[in-house]
């Protein structure tokens, strides 16, 4: 499977990249709107992983030509680029694929981070209003710390939740998940409960900066 990450050069993305490229033997796309910049990215992925001895190639391309390619799209981009960037490939992607959604929105006062969700409700929403019809789109990786996940020497003990109203685009995310060592995808429901899902990055943002010691916080299911 060909899994394509636009915006791939940021937190999340390179995160997501050398999971997948350490755990699994899915064909890595690291997208970018400078298709330079996608390139030299890709080859520092591919340094930090023979550091660890893991020789992979890691690809990099314009988020178009990403899409184009690949069979699951995430959307590695902050919420507030997240519709341009699904209008910017939707002519690449097709039915057979899916298009997943990380992002989520929020502020930044004195007191910490806030949710600030978009009018369409969630940041998963607003996706799936903007995607092509025919296209699935699920909602994952929104509670997860990018630090914590792109540390390949860190071992992983933490859930995703994953909401979709497409079952089968629901069930290859959540094996692309699973497939990433120390991380277990749950079923969270539909596109309507993606507010509930995206809302609790905010909070866990807060615990990390107001406790000593959990600066990579996640959350784990019991």
């Amino acid at each position: 499977m060909r899994i394509a990450l636009l915006g791939g050069t940021g937190d999340i993305g390179q995160a997501l990249a050398l999971r997948w490229a350490r755990d699994t033997d899915h064909e890595i796309l690291i997208g970018s709107r400078d298709p330079e910049r996608a390139r030299g990215k890709a080859d520092e992925y591919e340094t930090e992983l023979d550091s660890v001895g893991v020789e992979r190639e890691v690809k990099g391309f314009a988020n178009e030509m990403a899409a184009d390619r690949a069979d699951v799209v995430v959307l590695a981009v902050p919420a507030f680029h997240a519709r341009d960037t699904v209008e910017a490939v939707a002519d690449r992607i097709e039915e057979a694929d899916v298009l997943v959604s990380p992002a989520v929105g929020m502020d930044r006062d004195e007191e910490g981070f806030h949710y600030k969700p978009p009018k369409a409700g969630s940041v998963t929403k607003l996706v799936a209003d903007a995607a092509p019809d025919e296209v699935p789109v699920v909602g994952a990786f929104h509670n997860l710390s990018a630090d914590r996940l792109a540390n390949l020497d860190v071992e992983l003990d933490l859930d995703t939740l994953v909401v979709g109203d497409d079952e089968d685009a629901v069930e290859t995310v959540r094996q692309l998940a699973d497939q990433i060592e120390g991380l277990r995808a749950l079923k969270a429901g539909g596109i309507a409960n993606a507010a509930e899902v995206e809302s609790m990055t905010p909070l866990l943002i807060n615990i990390a900066m107001e406790n000593e010691g959990m600066h990579d916080v996640g959350v784990t299911f019991k």
